[in-house]
């Protein structure tokens, strides 16, 4: 059961989404719940905390803490990441996406394929540091990686 059952972003005190980013926050929400893999390891010599997992999101003092909760809504495991590492690849993430949305409105299909490769290479990017950074503190596969660096951007867009 190393999986995320429910999800709970806390962007309370950030400034309402654009439209875009909010279809992005629904999609990435709902896929992720479809389909993910997380699982906490053993640490202090204690073992691995069970699953399903409820997940919290959320940035507190410029810092991204993962809060996860059993199913008896249990707290198991706290860690807060620094935003850092994160902030070239989401600024970088963001430009992308703005001239993808410019880029469907007017541009022919072969140009816009060329921009959403450049958008899928940042997207992959983020979810690669989000991995290094999980590092001992959760497991996670790229596609998890993938989408919950999606919700770190709307978490980030206001942050």
């Amino acid at each position: 059961m190393s999986r995320i059952a429910s999800l709970t972003l806390d962007d309370s005190g950030l400034p309402a989404p654009t439209p875009e980013i909010e279809q992005e926050r629904r999609v990435a929400i709902f896929d992720l719940l479809e389909e993910n893999s997380f699982a906490l390891p053993a640490r202090d010599g204690r073992d691995a905390p069970e699953g399903p997992y409820d997940l919290g999101l959320a940035i507190r003092e410029r810092r991204l803490v993962f809060e996860i909760a059993n199913e008896s809504g249990d707290r198991v495991a706290e860690f807060h990441l620094s935003l850092g590492p994160f902030r070239q690849v989401v600024k970088d993430y963001f430009q992308i996406c703005a001239s993808y949305f410019e880029a469907v409105k007017s541009l022919p299909p072969s140009q816009i394929e060329t921009i959403d490769m450049a958008r899928r290479g940042i997207h992959n990017e983020g979810a690669r540091v989000l991995q290094e950074r999980l590092e001992d503190k959760a497991v996670v596969d790229i596609d998890t990686a993938r989408r919950l660096f999606t919700l770190i951007c709307v978490l980030h867009f206001g942050g």
